[in-house]
């Protein structure tokens, strides 16, 4: 599959393809395809977030952290980025950086308990 396959069609049905990519766990294809809508309409958070998780999952966590971080940024109350970034954090080894957004998302779920 050439590069004019993740670019072909309107940036809705890309991002369809891009789900389904991800549904399908084939998170390289759903990256290149995620990668341009993200380009196009970088105000979006969902595609960033998805974007985010695939790189997750494939392996690439300082692509997924700068992701996380890029959602973060654009909406700072956004759980499943906070808790996100707290395991992306802890797969790296980070585990005094994780601990602040893991808290964060446990308050935000309101279990007050996990957080302390």
């Amino acid at each position: 599959m050439g590069d004019t396959y993740y670019s072909h069609g309107s940036t809705a049905e890309r991002w369809d393809r891009a789900r389904l990519f991800f549904e399908a766990k084939e998170y390289v294809p759903a990256v290149d395809i995620l990668t341009g809508i993200v380009e196009e309409v970088p105000e979006q958070v969902a595609p960033r977030l998805l974007l985010a998780r695939a790189y997750y999952h494939s392996a690439r966590l300082k692509k997924a952290e700068a992701e996380l971080r890029a959602v973060l940024e654009r909406d700072p109350v956004e759980h499943y980025a906070t808790l996100m970034l707290g395991r992306t954090l802890e797969r790296q080894g980070r585990t005094a950086d994780a601990a602040r957004y893991l808290r964060l998302a446990a308050a935000f779920d309101g279990d007050v308990a996990a957080g302390v």
